[in-house]
């Protein structure tokens, strides 16, 4: 899939939040622990990420910002839905990039598709309002996930619905709706979903790494955002 992906797609930039974000909106940021840690912040509720957040794009002059892939983070030791903290098979390393911005911001998909499936995740610290996309590129068969969405956004679409380029797929939600974090985009991609409806592992542990590398690759490689 990857040089599938590296040949039709290259580097192009590809804006998920629309054209009102250009490439110079978005910006870096690392949410990791080893990060987060030497900067003391406090991530035990949505609220203190969320001001972290506005500051960060403030000194940034950025709109958005993007990261974690791969980045194995301390955000998810205050939810039991990941595993108790203590436990070798905590999950902690994120399987999707994110995309911090408003709630209310419009999200596209890079892809034409049909809609998989969609559920709302009410979990704490779960995806929230959830849109599963399937995608053929070139004999290829794949999806992408959007998670912590608007509940409004589930309502627009039926299963099997044909999903067009250049329109909004969906709308960020807030934290009441979104799994109780500041609002942002989670974006993943997958090879194979196995029977989930809805719903597909967005964090893993350590043990299941290799696999979920395997089955999802870096979604930058579709944004092309420039680090």
């Amino acid at each position: 899939m990857l040089d599938l992906i590296n040949t039709r797609f290259g580097s192009s930039f590809f804006s998920i939040l629309g054209p009102s974000y250009s490439e110079k909106d978005y910006v870096p940021i690392d949410l990791s622990h080893q990060n987060t840690s030497q900067l003391a912040i406090d991530l035990s509720t949505e609220f203190a990420l969320q001001e972290y957040l506005e500051h960060y794009l403030k000194h940034h002059k950025a709109k958005a910002a993007f990261g974690g892939y791969l980045e194995k983070r301390s955000l998810y030791d205050r939810s039991s839905y990941f595993g108790d903290s203590s436990h070798s098979h905590k999950r902690n390393i994120h399987l999707g990039l994110d995309v911090w911005a408003p709630a209310g911001t419009e999200v596209y998909s890079p892809f034409p598709g049909k809609v998989h499936s969609q559920q709302d995740n009410l979990n704490y610290g779960d995806y929230g309002p959830t849109l599963i996309l399937s995608h053929e590129l070139d004999n290829l068969k794949f999806y992408s996930l959007y998670g912590h969405l608007s509940r409004e956004s589930l309502h627009s679409y039926k299963v099997g619905e044909e999903i067009l380029l250049n329109r909004p797929l969906a709308l960020l939600g807030t934290n009441e709706v979104n799994g109780n974090y500041a609002p942002h985009l989670h974006f993943q991609l997958i090879l194979d979903i196995e029977d989930y409806y809805g719903d597909y592992p967005g964090v893993c542990a350590q043990k299941d790494l290799k696999f979920y590398m395997m089955n999802c690759p870096d979604p930058n490689l579709i944004l092309n955002f420039s680090s």
